[in-house]
């Protein structure tokens, strides 16, 4: 299976504010995807900060697999916990889990796969 992370997702308490500081701080430019989600264009990694109710409360790093069932079962399999059941967003599928570690990341299909 190929798999990679491809996407970091930072929780903001305040969304405008954060792409503010990155747009004044660092020059990456805002991706507009909906009230309470926005793109930084140019920080390297694509990277999205999510300022929904219900975010995340950390940095969540996103892998990209192009088979999600086979994924669930592989990490299921090796110890991780799905700690969000797969579910569609604007870009494709994924689920969240937690590693035996205690990291909490995502796995996502790419809607066009």
């Amino acid at each position: 299976m190929h798999a990679r992370i491809d996407y970091l997702e930072l929780p903001s308490a305040d969304g405008e504010a954060s792409v503010a500081f990155f747009e004044a701080a660092f020059g990456w430019a805002r991706i507009d995807y909906g009230p309470d989600y926005a793109g930084l264009g140019g920080a390297g990694l694509e990277t999205g900060i999510d300022s929904s109710v219900g975010r995340v409360a950390a940095p969540l790093p996103v892998i990209r697999v192009g088979d999600l069932d086979a994924a669930e079962v592989s990490i299921r399999n090796a110890g991780g916990v799905v700690t969000r059941e797969q579910f569609d967003f604007p870009g494709g599928r994924r689920f969240h889990f937690r590693e035996p570690g205690g990291v909490e990341l995502a796995v996502y299909r790419d809607a066009s796969a």
